[in-house]
């Protein structure tokens, strides 16, 4: 920190004399500005509010006992030093019961004496900073602490715990709260991802978010004895309001207004999305519970769930069916991008209908996160290229989601392929074989591989045969072949069916590449005994 000073002296011999003497940042001061009388220096330290004046005595108009007196009536926390010369002294002396720290002789005046002052005025502001904020920090701690109090009493109304009402009828009375109000409500506040963000989080970094969504929504709250945040539980928040207004129409308008603050500023300064709602007016704190559970109703109900009660096909569920873990992980391991869309899809088919910040949107999306992360681990690198988990605080709606599902799923499927294609090879080639990891269920040829990176094909088959040992044609064959593997041991499907999954025009010829690449028919590779490891040859 650098202390600003302002010097005031009607010679301008005096000003360079002092802005010359020492190297003032060196010494953590900073000259702030000039005055060469008694009337602009309060012009200025109205406008720039200095730490520290260095007045002279002698000025006409206004001479420096009168403007330090000034000084010391309107701005106690500037800390004065005088200057002077010999036939000065009895104004010195006036200036120094005022509450100048001291002063300085013109004609003495060197370096080390200007620094040794310097620093004495350094200690007087710190001396005063810290005393004002240790009676200030006692005032704050106690209506901190009584708030806190306040916090823990209303989470435990609205977490339904026993005898809260009375417990919090009573702190209210003891402490002489909400004086003056004649009506009540509770707002109910969800952080929309919270599940999904904190999953991955230490219980500091946790309790970490909760503290700062609580303090901003304080803070654009205003007055706690009025409207008080309270953290509940899994992202919840609640706003107590109480007002003094006695018309409802006017109170819930009130409470709007300040809730759409609320949301704004925890999506504009924290990235996080959330929803809310506000519980019916109340007469009286016992029946704060009753408003707070109103609010809860309209954001936990969508209202397309209203459709459940007579489709069991649309109740909720917290996890993944086993067929839907296993169908996505066949598509990852062939790299089949469509067949990965394709689990996305039939996933969201069924949670799309519910909150975006319910337990089982949360938790299923928790799963294919955590069947993504395990694809990519972050010790094997490249995991720094998919979305971040932070992205998902912005998130307010299910298609944003889903949008922010693919596109993960999207750049996870291409950095598996690039670590498949991965390995001593040239650009060209290593390019090649992403090209045949990503449409060989379909039809690649050389020509079009050689086509769509700009070379020459016979160049390209030279230097692919080269650096992998093998033709495209039979790298082409590996691949499809591993695919086969993986859909054979699935169980899912028939050989003829995968054969052409995996882009064999003919089911003769497919037979024919298997048993050439593995050393048994696609029948023998299903009846193989549990454990063998029959990889492609």
């Amino acid at each position: 920190m650098r202390y600003q000073v302002l010097i005031v002296d009607d010679e301008a011999l005096v000003h360079h004399h002092l802005w010359t003497m020492i190297e003032w940042e060196h010494y953590g001061f900073e000259l702030c500005g000039e005055a060469y009388s008694g009337p602009m220096a309060l012009q200025l330290i109205e406008r720039i509010r200095p730490q520290i004046a260095i007045i002279d005595i002698n000025m006409p108009g206004m001479n420096g006992v009168e403007l330090q007196g000034e000084i010391r009536r309107h701005y106690p926390e500037i800390v004065t030093i005088m200057l002077s010369s010999y036939d000065d002294y009895d104004y010195v002396r006036e200036c120094l019961r005022n509450g100048a720290l001291d002063y300085l002789l013109k004609h003495r005046l060197n370096e080390q004496s200007l620094i040794t002052i310097m620093n004495r005025a350094v200690k007087e502001l710190e001396e005063a900073n810290a005393a004002a904020s240790s009676k200030s920090a006692q005032e704050v701690d106690g209506e901190s602490r009584r708030n806190e109090l306040l916090r823990e009493h209303l989470s435990h109304l609205l977490t339904g715990k026993p005898d809260a009402t009375q417990e919090l009828q009573a702190f209210v009375a003891r402490h002489r709260l909400f004086e003056g109000a004649v009506c009540y409500a509770a707002a109910a506040v969800q952080i929309i991802p919270f599940l999904l963000l904190t999953e991955s989080q230490s219980d500091v970094q946790t309790n970490r978010l909760v503290r700062q969504a609580v303090e901003l929504t304080q803070q654009t709250l205003g007055d706690p004895s009025e409207r008080l945040a309270v953290y509940v539980e899994n992202g919840r928040l609640a706003v107590i309001f109480a007002f003094k207004n006695r018309s409802e129409q006017a109170a819930s308008s009130e409470a709007e207004r300040l809730m759409s603050h609320v949301i704004h500023s925890l999506e504009l300064f924290l990235n996080l999305k959330c929803t809310y709602a506000i519980g019916h007016i109340c007469g009286g704190l016992v029946k704060l519970e009753a408003s707070y559970r109103s609010a809860e109703r309209v954001i936990d109900v969508s209202p397309s769930l209203k459709e459940t009660a007579a489709n069991p096909a649309n109740a909720s569920r917290l996890s993944l069916t086993i067929d839907e873990q296993k169908q996505l992980l066949l598509s990852m391991e062939r790299l089949d991008k469509e067949g990965v869309q394709r689990s996305l899809a039939t996933v969201f088919a069924a949670i799309r209908k519910h909150p975006l910040h319910s337990q089982s949107v949360q938790m299923m999306i928790s799963e294919l996160l955590s069947i993504g992360e395990k694809a990519i681990p972050p010790e094997a690198g490249g995991s720094e290229e998919l979305p971040s988990r932070e992205e998902l605080g912005r998130l307010g709606s299910m298609e944003g989601l889903e949008e922010w599902m693919y596109n993960y799923f999207d750049r996870l499927m291409n950095l598996l392929r690039q670590r498949q294609a991965a390995g001593p090879y040239s650009r060209h080639v290593s390019q090649t074989i992403l090209l045949i990891l990503e449409r060989y269920p379909s039809f690649i040829t050389l020509e079009l591989a050689a086509g769509a990176i700009g070379l020459n094909p016979s160049y390209l088959s030279r230097i692919f045969k080269e650096e992998t040992q093998m033709t495209f044609s039979e790298y082409v064959n590996r691949v499809r072949i591993d695919a086969s593997c993986k859909l054979l041991e699935s169980g899912k499907y028939s050989i003829k069916q995968i054969s052409s999954q995996v882009g064999f025009t003919t089911y003769n010829y497919f037979f024919k590449v298997f048993k050439e690449l593995t050393g048994m028919t696609p029948h023998a590779y299903v009846a193989r005994p549990t454990g063998r490891d029959d990889s492609v040859k």
